[in-house]
């Protein structure tokens, strides 16, 4: 009943996501290979998260309208 009402965690990893390649590029342009592969690679992951998420909800929608 209340599920309705549960925020998509959506836009907090799209902002996490862009916040990670920022400072992923800061630590490039600074010479901090090193922070600038993990920052990146975090950010990959998270980016991967979104899509897998994004793939489950369009998922979930199609049954819905299947079922229209």
């Amino acid at each position: 009943m209340f599920g309705m009402f549960k925020k998509s965690p959506l836009k907090q990893w799209s902002k996490d996501h862009e916040a990670l390649l920022t400072k992923a590029f800061q630590a490039q342009r600074d010479g901090n290979i090193r922070l600038y592969s993990t920052l990146t690679a975090e950010a990959e992951a998270l980016r991967e998260t979104i899509e897998a998420f994004n793939n489950s909800e369009g998922a979930v929608d199609r049954r819905r309208s299947s079922r229209l």
